[in-house]
């Protein structure tokens, strides 16, 4: 059986509040789970202390029997001190698409074209 450590949303309509939760990875989102290690309450400042609310000795124990966690709760297990989550990096995903870099293009070749008109007419002015 593949066990994760998941969030389970709760909660009203834009209003969310998660629990942390050890569940069978086959079992549905919000259905049957194994056991609460915690909660996380978005809707609370990010300095609030109770934001992020978890049972770290139940979280190293399901760690320890190879429970997978999502990234989001892999990122409180790392703010936590429990597990360590290394850095990603997509440099691709920084980058401007086409379009975007058309325009660019463009306007760099304006502000060119401007600029060499601006020196033309001192040029010519001088002389």
């Amino acid at each position: 059986m593949a066990i994760s450590m998941r969030l389970s949303r709760g909660g009203s309509k834009k209003r969310p509040y998660y629990r942390i939760v050890v569940a069978d990875a086959r079992s549905p989102r919000d259905g049957k789970f194994i056991e609460k290690v915690g909660t996380y309450n978005p809707l609370l400042a990010k300095d609030d202390e109770k934001r992020v609310v978890l049972d770290t000795g139940r979280a190293k124990h399901w760690l320890s029997v190879g429970a997978q966690p999502t990234d989001r709760v892999l990122r409180f297990l790392d703010a936590a001190g429990v597990k360590e989550r290394t850095a990603r990096n997509n440099p691709n995903k920084g980058k401007p698409g086409e379009k975007a870099t058309e325009r660019a293009e463009e306007r760099a070749a304006k502000a060119a074209e401007a600029a060499a008109a601006a020196e033309a007419p001192a040029e010519t002015a001088e002389a």
